[in-house]
C-alpha cells in the first residue's frame, strides 16, 4: 500500500512557482487546455513580436497584447526563462523572452479583471466567490451555513419527533373519548328496559281502569309533554321534539316486545 506522500504530486505548490511565456499565459487565459497549447500556437499567426492571432480563438491576440502592455507599464512583473521577476518598465526584456509567474499573473488578473477567474489560476472556491469576498471570508460564511444547516436538520428531526408524539397522544385521546362515551351511554339491554318503562307509563297515564276511570288527568301525549316542559324545561332531554321521539320509540319497543 502506497503512503500518502508517495502519491501526492504537490501540483498546487508546484504551480505557485510555474512561469509561463506570454503567449502560453494568454492561451491558458483563453481556456485552452495545457496539452493543446503547442498545437494551437503552431497554427496561430504572429502579428507582432510574441503576439499571436488565432483563426478561431479570438481572445488570444487581445490577451497577448494586454499582458505585454501590463509588463511594459510595470503593472505585471516580468521575468526571463529563469523565473526571477522584475519591473519591466525599468528593465527591458525582449518580447519573445517575456515570462510571467503564475502568482504574479493571478494577482494581476484578480486586480485588473476581478470578474474573470480562469480555472488554471483560481480554484473552485475562488471562482464562485464574489470579488468583494476573499476565500477566507467565503469559507467562514460556508462554515456558518453548514452549521445552520445542521441546526435546521436537527430542528426538523425534533419536529418530526414532537409531531409523532402529538399524533400518538391524539390517538390515545380519541380512544379514551370513545371509551368514555361508551361508558356514559346505556347498553342495548338497558336502553330497551328504559324504553319499556317509558312506554308502559305512557299507556298507564293515558289509559283507564276496568271501570272506565282515567288513571291520570292527562288526556293525550301532548298534554304530558306540555306538563313536562312547564315543570322541567331546560334540563337535558326535556325538549318537545326529544320527548316526542323518545315516546314514539318507547311505544314501538313496548308493542314489539
Amino acid at each position: 500500500m502506497q503512503k500518502p506522500w508517495e502519491t501526492d504530486s504537490c501540483d498546487h505548490v508546484q504551480s505557485y512557482y510555474t512561469v509561463y511565456p506570454v503567449p502560453v499565459a494568454a492561451a491558458l487565459w483563453c481556456g485552452v487546455p495545457p496539452n493543446e497549447i503547442e498545437q494551437h500556437l503552431s497554427v496561430a499567426t504572429q502579428v507582432h513580436r510574441a503576439i499571436f492571432r488565432h483563426p478561431y480563438i479570438k481572445c488570444l491576440e487581445p490577451r497577448c497584447r494586454a499582458l505585454h502592455e501590463a509588463i511594459e507599464k510595470g503593472a505585471l512583473p516580468v521575468s526571463r526563462e529563469n523565473g526571477k521577476p522584475f519591473d519591466g518598465s525599468q528593465e527591458h526584456v525582449a518580447p519573445e523572452r517575456r515570462h510571467v509567474t503564475r502568482q504574479n499573473l493571478k494577482e494581476w488578473i484578480a486586480r485588473e479583471f476581478p470578474s474573470d477567474k480562469p480555472a488554471f489560476l483560481f480554484d473552485e472556491v475562488e471562482r464562485t466567490t464574489h470579488a468583494a469576498i476573499n476565500a477566507d471570508t467565503f469559507r467562514a460564511l460556508q462554515a456558518d451555513r453548514d452549521a445552520l444547516a445542521a441546526r435546521l436538520e436537527k430542528a426538523k428531526t425534533e419536529y418530526q419527533k414532537l409531531r409523532q408524539e402529538k399524533d400518538e397522544l391524539e390517538r390515545v385521546n380519541q380512544s379514551l373519548q370513545a371509551m368514555a362515551d361508551k361508558m356514559n351511554s346505556p347498553g342495548e339491554r338497558a336502553e330497551t328496559t328504559y324504553q319499556n318503562i317509558i312506554g308502559a307509563m305512557l299507556e298507564l297515564m293515558l289509559g283507564k281502569s276496568p271501570g272506565g276511570q282515567p288513571y291520570s288527568t292527562f288526556s293525550s301525549q301532548a298534554a304530558i309533554i306540555s306538563a313536562l316542559l312547564a315543570h322541567h324545561e331546560g334540563k337535558a332531554g326535556i325538549a318537545a321534539r326529544t320527548l316526542e321521539e323518545k315516546f314514539a320509540a318507547a311505544k314501538r319497543g313496548l308493542n314489539a316486545s
